[in-house]
């Protein structure tokens, strides 16, 4: 049985230390690739016959952890819009810098837990105006196909591929895509009916084109979680902050060597669900980590606190997505973790170019 949650009162001391950024920056200038897209190619329609899965589990072996799979190739992208109609658009990568397919050792730990939730649940529901409406809580969304998304500019919204997409075609809810943003109870508050008070709502906006590397379609499925993200363009902007993108940086240049998440768990129906952990290891293109998280908390923004060069100062910024759990095989001994998809250079570059549609934008983080 799980341990009662932390009391909502109690969450601004649990944020203020689990934010609390290290003194001295050491956050090192990261060399962005410039991504060089050719002309689009049209596709037939899709079928949108996919189902929905957001249980989404992998299996990575030694092999698997080692090797780096980001290429030209599979920084292609489809772009699928609101009628229907695709197209795919290729790639060239200039200056690509080999730095960041550095192998990561494996710290294997020596116990053996459960997945998806590991001990005592350590997630925090997120209530009231006060909260919902804070940054960086009111840049989650969710995603009308079951999952969540995190705003990245006033138009996009970064999610999870197998959230709208099964590998081989579009889910069926992707064909009237939509994000929701939830509304706090106090705007939803009504003379008439007091209990609405308590009630937060979802204000439904339909997305005008989506966005997903070939990476992820048609891909092995242990390639495929290391391309598991997508990118959402609304049909009209939003007023809420956003989150920036950075490079994820290396372990001993994340405040606190922690991740956070907010999400909308499959279990918590209606609620937006926080979390946060340190992370475990990592591979030249996954972040693991034993946040606590349910089915519906995939395509979570991955944030952590990294030294912002310009503002000279830790900013928390988007540095993974959220894609599920993967059984990792090291030595012969299987071990559980809760993934998340890490933003490399070349990840970067591909989904600035998303957002701005300007590779010249792009040059750095």
């Amino acid at each position: 049985m799980s341990a009662p949650l932390t009391p909502l009162l109690l969450l601004p001391l649990v944020l203020s230390s689990a934010l609390q950024p290290p003194r001295r920056p050491a956050a090192p200038l990261h060399h962005v690739p410039t991504l060089v897209p050719h002309s689009p190619t049209p596709l037939g329609r899709s079928r949108f016959s996919a189902h929905t899965r957001l249980d989404f589990s992998t299996h990575c072996n030694s092999s698997c952890f080692h090797q780096g799979h980001e290429a030209a190739d599979k920084l292609a992208f489809e772009t699928l819009y609101w009628d229907g109609s695709r197209t795919l658009t290729n790639v060239d990568v200039r200056d690509e810098d080999d730095d960041d397919d550095d192998e990561g050792g494996v710290r294997p730990t020596r116990k053996r837990v459960r997945r998806q939730i590991y001990g005592a649940d350590g997630r925090f529901n997120i209530q009231g105006d006060h909260f919902l409406l804070d940054y960086p809580f009111s840049a989650a969304v969710r995603i009308s196909t079951g999952c969540t998304g995190v705003l990245v500019s006033r138009w996009h919204v970064l999610t999870a591929a197998h959230c709208v997409h099964d590998g081989k075609d579009y889910v069926k809810g992707a064909r009237k895509l939509r994000v929701g943003f939830l509304i706090p109870p106090s705007v939803n508050a009504t003379r008439g009916d007091p209990s609405s008070a308590k009630k937060p709502l979802v204000r439904w906006v339909r997305v005008r084109r989506t966005r997903v590397p070939k990476g992820w379609i048609q891909g092995p499925q242990e390639v495929s979680m290391d391309f598991d993200y997508a990118l959402l363009e609304l049909r009209s902007p939003h007023r809420r902050p956003f989150m920036r993108l950075a490079v994820a940086p290396d372990l001993d240049d994340l405040a606190g060597r922690r991740i956070h998440f907010s999400g909308f768990d499959s279990d918590r129906p209606g609620e937006l669900v926080y979390r946060f952990c340190p992370v475990e290891q990592e591979s030249s293109d996954l972040i693991y980590q034993h946040c606590d998280a349910r089915p519906g908390a995939s395509g979570s923004g991955v944030y952590g606190r990294v030294w912002d060069n310009s503002l000279e100062r830790w900013e928390r910024k988007v540095i993974g997505i959220f894609s599920g759990h993967q059984w990792l095989e090291i030595d012969g001994e299987n071990k559980d973790y809760n993934v998340a998809v890490r933003i490399t250079p070349l990840k970067f570059a591909q989904i600035c170019y998303w957002v701005h549609g300007n590779r010249l934008d792009c040059s750095q983080d």
